[in-house]
């Protein structure tokens, strides 16, 4: 096997000194382009590619960043690791993942092995009943540390997170404007922080207006199972004209159950979603939603993280990121269908 390409190989074949190949290859020092091109192309033909852990140790930084989340698989998660991943690499650092599966002893082996490699900060998104211990573990190391929408911490970290509740108040009062009288919440399973958050928010809008309810129906955070629960939903209050969903994937499924039920959303049955994913838009038909722009609230993130690293002094800042209503297709006044003749006229009065 042969060994690894050494930097005093590349200074060698560039016809310059260790030095100065250092130099070029850390970006830094006055050379000259003549000589920095000799140099890349060296290391380009022996495959050099510089240890940034050997770097990190000489200078005591360390450009990797750690993002503990869970459900990568989640399109919201992955437009907001999209824009950690841009951000954080245009200014020169790495980005690891690390799904926690929302199991917080999983959670504590992804957090003790980013220690343990001394990654220079973490963003971190808590699993359900994360103990204090955890906190104390990443306060103790002095990692800098912004947690993700789920608030906790006791303070010691900054923070980045939505305004749910206000957000799912905009969500009701919208559809109960639009002449929705009995609305439903659908979507998400824990009672925990963020879903618990826009849980209030939908209850208060809706004592605020005095209509009936609340009804919130649980169903994980995908399209089939927001699919199952819909027709669920339905055959057990068909009352229902409109629903404010834990998230747009909820939502779409929700959208796709009311179609195989021969109603169309937005007419018999109104839906709005939460976050404004991709899929939101070119869904059939275009979904209604709360949107939070996720890969813009990613490069937010990175952002938040390189100021704690430059200025770990500074007091903890909390950052809650409004929502803006999107409406498309999914949403309007309800409307009661009679069917004139035989059910297969295709003939419909409103």
């Amino acid at each position: 096997m042969n060994s690894k390409p050494k930097l005093e190989t590349v200074a060698k074949a560039a016809g310059v000194s260790t030095a100065t190949a250092s130099q070029v290859m850390r970006g830094v020092g006055r050379i000259s382009e003549a000589t920095r091109k000799k140099v890349v192309a060296a290391a380009k033909r022996l495959h050099y590619v510089r240890d940034g852990r050997a770097a990190s140790m000489r200078s005591g930084e360390n450009r990797e960043i750690g993002f503990v989340i869970h459900q990568i698989a989640n399109p919201f998660n992955a437009e907001v690791i999209s824009g950690v991943t841009d951000q954080l690499e245009s200014d020169g650092y790495l980005v690891s993942i690390l799904d926690s599966r929302d199991d917080p002893e999983r959670q504590r082996k992804n957090l003790e092995a980013f220690i343990q490699s001394s990654r220079g900060g973490l963003i971190w998104v808590p699993a359900q009943n994360t103990s204090d211990e955890t906190f104390d573990l990443l306060a103790a190391n002095g990692m800098p540390t912004v947690t993700f929408l789920r608030r906790s911490g006791k303070g010691r970290f900054d923070h980045v997170g939505i305004q749910n509740a206000e957000a799912c108040g905009i969500a009701t009062r919208y559809l109960a404007s639009l002449g929705h009288r009995r609305i439903a919440y659908l979507g998400g399973e824990a009672n925990y922080g963020v879903r618990t958050e826009r849980i209030a928010g939908y209850k208060d809008a809706l004592k605020q207006l005095g209509l009936n309810g609340p009804l919130v129906c649980e169903s994980p955070d995908d399209k089939i199972s927001g699919m199952r629960a819909m027709v669920e939903l339905h055959k057990t209050s068909p009352d229902v004209t409109a629903v404010v969903c834990n998230g747009d994937m909820v939502a779409i499924g929700a959208c796709s159950a009311i179609n195989q039920m021969d109603m169309t959303p937005g007419c018999e049955i109104s839906v709005t979603g939460f976050d404004d994913i991709q899929d939101a838009a070119i869904a059939s038909p275009p979904l209604s939603t709360m949107a939070v722009s996720p890969y813009q609230l990613g490069r937010k993130l990175a952002r938040v993280v390189l100021d704690r690293i430059q200025e770990p002094q500074m007091p903890t800042a909390v950052s809650l990121v409004p929502a803006e209503l999107v409406v498309r297709d999914t949403t309007g006044a309800p409307q009661i269908h009679e069917w004139i003749g035989d059910s297969d006229s295709g003939i419909c009065n409103i």
